[in-house]
């Protein structure tokens, strides 16, 4: 039983099923877990990506999706390269908060919160900036909805001999991405995301060439994930430390749904279909979007409050009593709120969601 649908970027509503998976307890140590489950996620992982195992591999790390990425800029950049973060969200500054704690040798070049990371802005930021060995940035920027055009910035990176690290949190799993073709090195997510699992572990899809780069690199012994996967490589799927078992198991339920569903492109369609209910909703009751429809990912969407005075802890409220959870504003200069559109949700979801909506705003 529900109590209410998650429309949120993550944790997200999760079908009974995979809630159902974590029933069952599991050793750390046993065979059936480490290799019945774990080195079968991992290597589905890159199957689901379209990657090659002899060319990639993966590491499943405890904790939530910053872990992962902490744990990744931890190891894979040293002290004597240099890193460009590119960000137009909190996500992308909280890149460069990991890199003032790691003392790393970086620029960060900050956009507006509704602009579009670009092929020139990328350039230009090479161009200014020269010795860049590293480059990092957020895919799906879900501070307002952004989606970062990743395909034509890999044009403005390519020969140029730069790792390139991805946070693709709110992406994987839920919009194609051709990691080998974009030639991203690194591509960080988590298992509460567009796979459709419940938090508590994060991922990284590795350039096996990279990866073996960062062996003694790590200035963190839980967020080493050179060391983590090579004990999943000797160990067959095991963990250096406690893995969260219950987790790790229904995330091996949610990978064997989106494969039922037919893989990211099919679930891709079915988030695209999520997002065009409910602007058509939205609009026809008079809400406009913050951004404009070419920037617009289909995870999540920013509204604009209605009018002076709209309370958003007022419309929440009325929106939770009638089984939806959605998310407040997260931009600087503007009021608004968010509506996720993944998970376990399908587009009658969003028709009972405006439908909902509309009542309120005609009662108040």
């Amino acid at each position: 039983m529900r109590n209410y649908l998650l429309l949120t970027p993550g944790p997200l509503s999760t079908s009974e099923t995979v809630k159902e998976a974590m029933l069952q307890d599991w050793c750390t140590w046993d065979k059936d877990y480490n290799e019945g489950i774990v080195t079968v996620i991992r290597k589905e992982l890159l199957e689901v990506a379209g990657l090659d195992e002899k060319e990639y591999t993966t590491v499943l790390l405890q904790g939530s999706g910053t872990y992962g990425v902490e744990a990744t800029l931890g190891a894979v950049v040293k002290p004597t390269d240099r890193l460009l973060i590119i960000a137009n969200g909190a996500y992308g500054k909280r890149m460069s908060a990991i890199a003032d704690y790691y003392k790393l040798d970086y620029v960060m070049v900050a956009l507006k919160e509704t602009e579009l990371i670009t092929p020139a802005i990328v350039e230009e930021a090479l161009k200014n900036h020269p010795g860049i060995s590293h480059l990092s940035l957020v895919h799906s920027e879900t501070t307002t909805g952004l989606l970062n055009p990743i395909e034509e910035i890999a044009e403005v990176l390519r020969g140029r001999g730069i790792t390139w690290i991805v946070d693709a949190m709110s992406s994987f799993g839920g919009i194609p991405i051709d990691m080998k073709k974009l030639g991203i090195d690194f591509l960080v997510s988590s298992a509460n995301k567009c796979i459709q699992g419940v938090p508590g572990f994060t991922f990284v899809l590795a350039s096996r060439e990279k990866l073996l780069k960062c062996k003694g690199v790590a200035r963190s012994l839980s967020l080493d994930i050179y060391a983590q996967w090579e004990e999943m490589e000797k160990g067959h799927g095991k963990w250096r430390f406690t893995s969260p078992t219950h987790v790790v198991r229904a995330f091996f339920q949610a990978l064997k749904e989106l494969k039922a569903e037919g893989g990211i492109e099919a679930r891709y369609r079915r988030y695209c279909r999520n997002h065009e209910v409910l602007v058509e909703g939205m609009r026809a009751i008079g809400f406009s979007t913050l951004l404009e429809p070419e920037k617009q990912s289909p995870i999540i969407t920013s509204f604009l409050y209605p009018e002076p005075g709209f309370s958003f802890t007022e419309f929440y409220g009325l929106l939770k009593q009638q089984g939806f959870v959605i998310y407040p504003g997260k931009v600087s200069d503007a009021d608004t709120f968010r509506i996720g559109t993944i998970g376990d949700v399908f587009p009658e979801d969003f028709e009972r969601l405006t439908q909902a909506v509309a009542a309120i705003r005609q009662v108040n």
